[in-house]
């Protein structure tokens, strides 16, 4: 019901607001005069009013009505213009209640400005109402003064049951609502991750909206308790409600036509157009969001596109694409890198008697065309999936494979190590690829994108263990005497490994029980990706040491070097946290430091996670060192000159290869004559095309492949004893 009241201007600011009277002075009555009589300005007693003391031209305020107090900067007679769009300084046309605002301002037809301070140079043209409750989070998730524990905003990722529900902050990242969302049966960690969000904000009931300098809003309908930070542009927009735009003159915001957000935040770089509709979420730096996109209880992680799609409770890190019309996500953690088809649905058919399913992809998940799939699942890194309906529950734990439906009732098919053999080009751009869209200017977290790192590396690990105990099982079927004599499982398990290395050309396949409910896989080339995924680990292993090598300036390693990287702390299991690569003890002391009260913000949790990054170059000169040991089963201290030199080999075969498979790949697009047969001629498609010798990336590569050969010629010589 609509209240009627009596109220009277009061000219006393409250405490908080009297910092913004240095420099001002009240009307004279000469202003006044002209403010009323001649500009038609409305006031009860004009005390309330307070101008800068050397600056104020009263004819630049015109027809406007003022309620409350009313505080202004610099006025003169000049002209603000942004883009096509130039105005006079000057208030026009528009109600002001309470209001601060900044020097050389334009404010014409705001129809309610209410409990705003406005920065200097701000044009706030064509709005329908600006105001700001006195308890107001700006997206936070917080509670205010006397405020019921109900009215905390909670944003429900990775499960629509709100189990794993995160409060947004600002500065919030992918890597902090996975520490908070991942880890809920740690009770004590909980508490003190709610207990660091709540102390990072004041409480009281004195809040009050805010623009930056340089702001400009245009032909907006409504904002209502935002908080819109320097150089943000906003034109068209429809309803900004409880949020924070994070922006700055160097990574500006946007914000267009019909967009509506509601209950988050926007970090700096980012955009939001054409009728994009965003509710209780975080967008990270340089996102886009366009195209009637819907982002519904979600955190988008930094350098991510999505377009006319719907993403509800989902968490995703950084370099997320998802471009089309009719594309589900739902209920997920993504970890990045990855691309939703159009016509995929994932998530979105309920398979329990709640709506509490959920699914955890890696790194590089790449689903086909109108592909679906049921809750709960699981997918490792770099897993691309073709076309179709999976209607069982999946978990696909061989990275880097390619997943096939067979049809209902039947087992899949996985090809490991499928973008070794076939897909070498898009392996080898993916690093270069990312690194060129990151546009953050402020990295706030460093963002792995090398598809060769420890956190697949060791999906590698389980891949090829899993390959070795399924021809173990496949031999004894096959009555293979050798098998059929192993003693126990540990022989039986040796006796598969060199069957996979002394049968490099045997064909058969492997039933994976596992990877489907009901009626597993069907892994096919189960040899070529054993060789595969050894060589891949030799090679990371091997250009990790090439790495270390040039950043000490050796031409190889010495058995000083072996000493001490066998000295440096090493770490077998590591955690995708936000994009980040931080192995597991790592980030368990961190939660130890959360819980005993070492840490107590979240901007020192993000300084942990700086601290560990700078190490983290040691720490996979460690690990490398490790994975050499575990292929050969025997410590680096008895490697001998025929185990370097096979480690070598390999790692030079997998560099060629890497190299070679690329460039095949990529001449496919260059030689098939279905894609020649729409050009005249070869000039004609290498003018719309580009010629491959002049690939940047392929120069690049070469380059890469010459400089890792150099190193694997020199690198053991010193150990070779």
């Amino acid at each position: 019901m609509v209240q009627v009241s009596n109220v009277q201007n009061s000219s006393l600011l409250p405490q908080f607001y009297t910092e913004y009277l240095t420099g001002k002075r009240q009307l004279t009555p000469e202003e006044i005069k002209i403010l009323r009589s001649c500009n038609k300005n409305s006031d009860s007693s004009w005390k309330n009013i307070w101008v800068d003391e050397n600056e104020f031209d009263p004819s630049l305020i015109s027809c406007c009505e003022i309620q409350g107090f009313l505080v202004i900067g610099k006025l003169s007679d000049r002209t603000l213009k942004y883009h096509d769009l130039a105005l006079k300084e000057g208030l026009y046309d528009s109600y002001f209640e309470n209001v601060v605002i900044g020097d050389d301002c334009v404010v014409r037809n705001v129809h309610y400005l209410s409990n705003y301070k406005i920065g200097d140079r701000n044009i706030l043209f064509n709005i329908d109402e600006m105001s700001c409750t006195c308890h107001s989070k700006f997206g936070n998730g917080i509670l205010k003064e006397g405020e019921k524990e109900s009215n905390r905003v909670w944003i429900g990722v990775g499960n629509e049951n709100d189990g794993r529900a995160v409060l947004a902050f600002e500065n919030m990242i992918p890597a902090d609502a996975y520490i908070w969302a991942k880890y809920r049966d740690d009770i004590r960690l909980q508490r003190r991750l709610l207990e660091i969000t709540d102390n990072q904000f004041p409480h009281e009931l004195n809040t009050y909206g805010i623009t930056g300098n340089d702001v400009i809003i245009k032909n907006t309908t409504l904002l209502k308790d935002a908080k819109i930070c320097d150089a943000a542009y906003i034109k068209g927009a429809f309803k900004l409600k409880n949020i924070t735009i994070l922006s700055t003159e160097e990574e500006p915001s946007q914000i267009g036509e019909g967009v509506e957000l509601v209950n988050g935040i926007m970090n700096p770089g980012s955009k939001a157009f054409y009728q994009a509709v965003a509710v209780r979420f975080v967008i990270g730096r340089n996102c886009q969001l366009k195209y009637g996109a819907r982002l519904l209880n979600s955190i988008l992680g930094d350098n991510s596109t999505v377009s006319c799609c719907e993403i509800l409770n989902n968490l995703i890190f950084p370099f997320h694409e998802q471009h089309h019309n009719s594309s589900f996500l739902i209920a997920s953690i993504v970890g990045g890198q990855s691309n939703i088809a159009s016509g995929a649905t994932i998530g979105s058919n309920h398979n329990s008697r709640a709506a509490d399913g959920e699914m955890y992809a890696g790194r590089g998940f790449w689903p086909g065309l109108c592909s679906d799939f049921k809750h709960n699942s699981r997918f490792a890194s770099f897993t691309l999936i073709s076309k179709g309906s999976y209607q069982n529950e999946l978990n696909i734990m061989y990275p880097f494979s390619l997943v096939a439906s067979n049809g209902p009732c039947q087992p899949i098919t996985i090809i490991p190590a499928y973008w070794f053999m076939y897909n070498m080009y898009a392996v080898a751009r993916n690093k270069a690829k990312f690194e060129k869209r990151d546009k953050r200017l402020v990295k706030v977290q460093t963002i792995e994108t090398d598809p060769l790192a420890p956190d697949t590396i060791q999906e590698v690990e389980y891949g090829l263990r899993r390959i070795i105990e399924l021809t173990a099982d496949y031999l004894l079927e096959l009555k293979n005497e050798e098998a059929l004599a192993a003693e126990n499982k540990e022989e039986l398990y040796q006796v598969a490994k060199n069957y996979l290395h002394q049968n490099p050309d045997a064909s058969f396949t492997l039933h994976e029980k596992k990877a489907q409910k009901k009626y597993g896989a069907i892994i096919i080339k189960p040899v070529k990706a054993y060789r595969s995924y050894r060589q891949i680990v030799k090679f990371f292993a091997v250009r990790t040491l090439c790495e270390y090598c040039q950043r000490n300036g050796k031409a190889g390693l010495s058995p000083s070097d072996i000493k001490e990287i066998s000295e440096m702390p090493l770490f077998s299991e590591w955690v995708n946290v936000g994009g980040q690569i931080i192995p597991r003890k790592r980030l368990d002391q961190l939660f130890d430091y959360i819980k005993e009260e070492s840490i107590n913000s979240w901007e020192e949790i993000h300084a942990y996670y700086r601290e560990c990054q700078e190490q983290y170059d040691d720490y996979k000169v460690a690990y490398a060192l490790n994975l050499l040991e575990k292929l050969y089963t025997r410590p680096i201290s008895e490697f001998n000159k025929e185990i370097y030199e096979d480690i070598a080999a390999d790692s030079k075969i997998a560099n060629v290869k890497t190299f070679d498979e690329t460039l095949i790949s990529r001449m496919k697009d260059f030689d098939d004559e279905f894609r020649m047969q729409t050009f005249n001629n070869a000039r004609e498609m290498n003018a719309v095309l580009g010629s491959i010798t002049d690939n940047e990336f392929i120069m690049d590569m070469r380059e890469n492949m010459q400089n890792f050969e150099k190193c694997v010629s020199t690198i053991f010589d010193n150990l070779k004893t």
